[in-house]
């Protein structure tokens, strides 16, 4: 795989011009235009995209974890997942060198959970936290919806981040319970 050692800023494209309105139904006005890309930018954007909760993990010298809305399927043959994580997160020292990490999908019961995993400076596996060691000694989260011990086989710099590749290696899907959301900077259930 050949990966770009720094990503480029695309130059601003202009507004498009005006069109006339579909069936004479005056069109919305604008509400502030194209914004210049920047990650306040970027960061309004996402707030708008609903993501699946995640809690990835692994172990090193100490179990460590983060909550992520970053996890992708990225080939069912191998069976590949990606995250991102930031090269500044405490959990990137173990990231790093981790040969095996833990990826689990939370229900819409486990806000609390998520939230811990997403708290700087927080015990992250003290109670109330429930876990054991899983499949290659990698930290597994109880009563999550489902849980993937996975390989790590890339991990591709971009930005501030890594984009961390891995193919699933052990799992279990059978979970009971709704997805947790993440969506305008809360956790969120489905509604019906």
């Amino acid at each position: 795989m050949t990966v770009s050692p720094e990503l480029r800023t695309l130059p601003t494209i202009p507004p498009a011009p005006s069109h006339r309105p579909l069936s004479g139904v005056p069109a919305a006005p604008a509400v502030g235009g194209p914004r210049t890309g920047s990650p306040d930018l970027l960061r309004s954007v996402f707030r708008q995209h609903a993501a699946g909760v995640a809690v990835i993990t692994a172990h090193g010298d100490r179990p460590v974890g983060f909550t992520a809305t970053s996890l992708n399927s990225v080939a069912a043959e191998p069976p590949l997942i990606s995250f991102g994580v930031g090269t500044g997160s405490s959990s990137w020292p173990v990231v790093a060198e981790a040969e095996h990490i833990g990826v689990h999908i939370l229900g819409e019961h486990q806000e609390q959970l998520a939230a811990t995993f997403a708290r700087s400076g927080a015990d992250r596996f003290a109670a109330p936290t429930r876990w054991s060691r899983g499949p290659e000694g990698v930290p597994v989260l109880d009563g999550v919806l489902a849980w993937l011990v996975c390989r790590v086989v890339a991990r591709v710099p971009a930005g501030d981040h890594r984009i961390v590749i891995a193919e699933a290696v052990a799992g279990d899907p059978d979970g009971v319970g709704r997805p947790l959301l993440y969506h305008q900077g809360r956790f969120n259930a489905l509604r019906d």
